[in-house]
Formats: structure tokens, sequence, C-alpha cells
């Protein structure tokens, strides 16, 4: 079996999809990644053949979501048209079906902003699979007439029919790596849904755990991070900074690859400010992260039982911390009036009330009982022999 991911040209976009492209290769399958040029030079050290396509990514699109006077839909609408759904996916499209032409797969496997994949699959007859990377209210807040008008353009250059009932982005399976409880349940699942463990991936580099990690006073630590596309946001690293520089507890900010920590001038020896470390490996050593509310964050915090105190900065993210909320995992602020004194109300609650920990902890009991990426090997083998729909049990 022969598989190629498709994917955004934004690193979250990727991420997703390398668990299952992992467990694919120790299958002894063939695996492939088609994304931006971007992209690509992050891929290559994972040892997968990666193909440009498209247009680099362009952080000012995602940023343009950030809140604003226009209703949420209006606001993800304008980042899809520009980034997901817009010219450049036409782009894009060209150029997955000449990394077909050339690579032959069986089985496409694309993130769920990432529409080239799909229409190239139908185009060639070949079965299509979307990992959900981001949280399905989100999509149903996109106006439906709008989205399906761009998508049958972009089937129309393919030479396929409209696609009146927009069947097409889950016709045959949908990966759901998040809790079952994450899920909104008064929003309806397509039949091809499955809920499958959520699994981070952030070892992009050679980054690991400090050494300054063990050292650290006996006291609670807290990790803030705003992610890879909102870390230019120094406002608001500095003032959750500001709320918890003397607070009693241990906090490491990680403000990216592309940021200087010394920005932030000197800090109080309870305080750390660094480029990267991986979630992943850190957060099992935290009592708290403070983040926007993206959902890979969202998911490795789920994986290890850490409660949240969110900031969402787009319309997505508020979809996000409102499921985090909901599960009673989470306090959420708005980032837009956010100020100290509200920062250190808030962690210091979700400290002091054990009902975050134990929900957190509910969840994370959630994740570790969810099928893993030998459940998802075994559908998208089923999907590759059957080039049937995959409805759920």
């Amino acid at each position: 079996m022969r598989v190629l991911f498709t994917a955004a040209a934004t690193p979250a976009h990727f991420h997703i999809q390398v668990p299952i492209a992992q467990a694919l290769r120790s299958a002894g399958y063939d695996v492939a990644f088609a994304t931006g040029p971007n992209i690509v030079p992050r891929i290559a050290p994972l040892g997968f053949p990666a193909f440009p396509v498209g247009r680099p990514y362009a952080p000012e699109a995602d940023r343009s979501a950030e809140p604003g006077d226009e209703v949420p839909a209006v606001r993800i609408w304008r980042v899809w048209e520009r980034i997901y759904v817009g010219p450049a996916v036409a782009e894009r499209l060209a150029d997955v079906r000449a990394v077909c032409a050339r690579w032959r797969p069986d089985v496409i496997v694309r993130e769920n902003a990432e529409f080239a994949g799909c229409v190239a699959a139908e185009a060639l007859g070949l079965p299509h699979a979307v990992v959900q990377n981001g949280n399905l209210a989100m999509l149903g807040a996109l106006p439906r007439e709008l989205l399906r008008a761009r998508l049958d353009a972009l089937r129309a250059a393919a030479e396929l029919p409209p696609d009146p009932d927009l069947a097409m982005p889950f016709r045959y399976l949908l990966l759901l790596p998040v809790p079952r409880s994450f899920h909104d349940p008064a929003l309806p699942l397509p039949p091809t849904a499955h809920f499958v463990r959520p699994l981070a991936f952030d070892r992009t580099g050679d980054e690991g755990l400090p050494g300054w990690l063990d050292l650290l006073p006996p006291r609670p630590t807290v990790f803030m991070t705003l992610g890879t596309v909102f870390n230019y946001r120094v406002d608001l690293f500095a003032t959750v900074i500001a709320a918890l520089g003397d607070e009693p507890l241990n906090l490491i900010v990680t403000v990216g690859r592309d940021q200087d920590p010394a920005q932030f001038g000197p800090q109080p020896a309870n305080v750390r400010v660094e480029r990267y470390i991986p979630e992943s490996l850190l957060l099992p050593h935290c009592a708290l992260m403070v983040n926007v509310a993206g959902l890979n964050s969202v998911r490795t915090a789920c994986e290890h039982g850490v409660p949240l105190v969110l900031l969402p900065l787009m319309a997505e993210q508020a979809f996000n911390a409102e499921r985090c909320a909901a599960l009673g995992m989470a306090r959420v602020l708005d980032a837009a009036t956010v100020t100290p004194p509200a920062v250190r109300a808030a962690v210091r609650e979700v400290l002091e009330d054990r009902r975050y920990r134990e929900n957190a902890a509910r969840v994370r009991d959630e994740v570790v009982a969810m099928p893993g990426p030998k459940h998802v090997v075994a559908l998208l083998e089923r999907l590759a022999s059957e080039r049937q729909p995959l409805p759920a049990a």
C-alpha cells in the first residue's frame, strides 16, 4: 500500500498526520507527503519523501482571524478563503495531481483544511481519508453555500461534477484524534467518523528537556506557549509573565524558534523564557498550561491530563476553549481584554481547585483507552482494499 499525505503549508497541519505516517511505515507501507515548499524541509529529516505543492504559508492570513468586529463565521471564512479554498488551492491541486501521476498512491490522507488531496483522489478514482485537525464546530460555522461553490469550482477544474450535498470531504473515512467527550454532542457526526487516540508530534528539531528542569524547586510548574502562529503576540507573553512572576510557582514560557527570549528582559528566579521545548516532553512535569487553545496543544494536554488556562485568539480556538471549559478542565479568558490580575486569579483557581485536575485526569484516562495507530493502519488497509466508505460501528 502506498499512502500520500497532503497538508496545508503550516507546521501544525502536518504534525497531526505524522504519528499515522510513522505507524504505516512501521507496518511496511510506503508513505510520502505533499505539502507547502516551506514545510518540505521539516519533513525530510523524518525520513519521508516530501513533495512541494502550492504556495508557501503566509502567517498574516491566519492572523487575520483574530477577534474583530465580525461574527466568528466571517472571521473563519476570511482565513479559509485566503488559504484553503481560494485561488491558491487550484495551484496546489495541479501540483498534487502531478505528484500522484509520478508517485501513484493507493490512498490519499489529507488534513481537514487541505482539499486538493480529496479532489485529486476523486479525479483518479482513489479512496481518501481525512484527519480532522480542527474542531468540527468550525466547519459548521463556515457559510455552507460559499464553501460548496468554492469546492465545486475546484472539482470542475478536475473535470468532476458538482457535489451539492458536500459529501466529498468525509465521503470515505474521517479520523477524529480527540476524546469523544471533546466533541460537542449537539453537533451531528458524519457516518464515516472514527474517534482515535490523539498522539502528539512536536519533535521537529533536536530540542529535548533542559537539564535545569530537574533542579526546579518542588512547587507547581506552569507552562505557557502561544503555538507556531500567534507567538508574535509579545503582549500576551508579557501579561502572563507579569501575572505570575512573583507567584509561588515555576513558570516556563516558550516563545518559538523565531522569537528572542532576551526581548523580555531579566526575569525573576522562578521564570524561564526559552525558544522551544516540545510540549509532549514538558507537560508530564507541569501542573497547568496557559495556551491559546490551539487544537494540537489541547490534544497534548488531554493526553497528559493537564488542566488549562486558555486565551483563544481566533474563532476555531474559541470552539476548542468552549469544549475544554465544558469538560471542566479549563478556565477561559478574553485575550482582547486580559490583564495580569485576571491571569493570576485564573491560574490560582485552576491550581487550587482539585476538580480541574480530576476532570483533566478523567479525559486522560479516556484518551488512554482509545484505539491507537495500529487501529488507524487497519482502517486504511481496509480502505485501500475495499475502496468503499467505512461507516463507524
